[in-house]
């Protein structure tokens, strides 16, 4: 691919596309936060081109990441290094050149800026400051999932992160089981079998899961069932690359036919009775408390 003149190119900035140069649009002053591709570099919109070859400063996660998408269209930006690790010395200095009438590009390694991603104080403080912020979109690792997933987009909840330890992300769950909407995870790819397995536990093997692995790259996979059909698919299984993990939301409980001591008594057998309480609670979406009783009481033999 044909490279740009780096002089050339700071008298009139722009970018290339197979080969062919286009000026970059003079950028009001101001904060733009633009989104990126999340594994396919052709993704990127015309507007972004535009915007990081117009910008004056491009912060970024990591500079290395950034480059490879600069230098696939020719574009020669000054770019810097800023994420939840770079100190207030990094934060200021995108504020004092949004204060000097500059414009600043903020991406993240892929996607969507500020979605687990660093930028919200910059983004919160310049607004503060009276800077204008601009969304460029694009890009989404939360749209293109769910897009494919094959689950209900009706209402759906981004929970980001869960905790690393099973008994933090299992208390997490445990928040999110009664909610009528989609739950759209972020998950490394050495946590996917602990993942399940807790999510098993908490929302009933019985809801449905898409686990979405390297969206938008060359082994893209939509792997498609319930939670216990994938925990166990996955309990010793290797897995590489890029993981979203998507749940379904609960049936409506006046759509659940199910015999709730039946359910607790066949739980009981293979867990203890907190855990009972929590499969059934997710399955149903009936009062974690009020199953823990019961499931004492059945303990009990009552």
């Amino acid at each position: 691919m044909a490279k740009s003149d780096p002089a050339a190119n700071e008298a009139k900035r722009g970018y290339l596309i197979r080969g062919a140069f286009f000026p970059a649009s003079a950028l009001p002053p101001g904060l733009y936060v633009v989104a990126t591709p999340i594994g396919n570099l052709s993704d990127v919109t015309l507007r972004a081109l535009d915007t990081l070859a117009g910008a004056d400063l491009v912060a970024c996660e990591d500079t290395r990441v950034t480059r490879r998408l600069l230098d696939r269209y020719g574009i020669s930006a000054k770019v810097t290094s800023y994420h939840e690790h770079s100190g207030e010395g990094a934060h200021r200095r995108l504020l004092d050149a949004l204060a000097e009438g500059k414009t600043v590009a903020l991406v993240s390694d892929a996607g969507t800026p500020l979605l687990s991603d660093p930028g919200a104080a910059l983004v919160a403080d310049g607004a503060a400051a009276g800077h204008r912020v601009v969304p460029i979109p694009g890009a989404s690792a939360i749209a293109a999932t769910l897009s494919a997933a094959g689950l209900s987009t009706d209402a759906f909840l981004f929970v980001g992160f869960p905790p690393t330890k099973s008994s933090a992300r299992r208390k997490r769950f445990e928040t999110f089981t009664s909610v009528p909407a989609t739950l759209v995870f972020f998950e490394s790819p050495n946590r996917v079998a602990a993942f399940l397995a807790d999510a098993c536990a908490i929302f009933g093997g019985e809801r449905r899961v898409t686990l979405c692995r390297e969206v938008t790259k060359i082994h893209e996979t939509f792997d498609r069932g319930t939670l216990a059909e994938l925990a166990a698919r996955y309990a010793d299984a290797s897995v590489k690359g890029e993981v979203v993990i998507i749940i379904a939301p609960p049936e409506p409980r006046d759509a659940v036919e199910i015999d709730v001591d039946a359910a607790l008594r066949d739980a009981l057998q293979t867990m203890g009775v907190k855990e009972a309480a929590q499969s059934v609670a997710g399955l149903t979406g009936l009062s974690r408390r009020d199953l823990y009783a019961r499931a004492l009481t059945l303990k009990g033999g009552g």
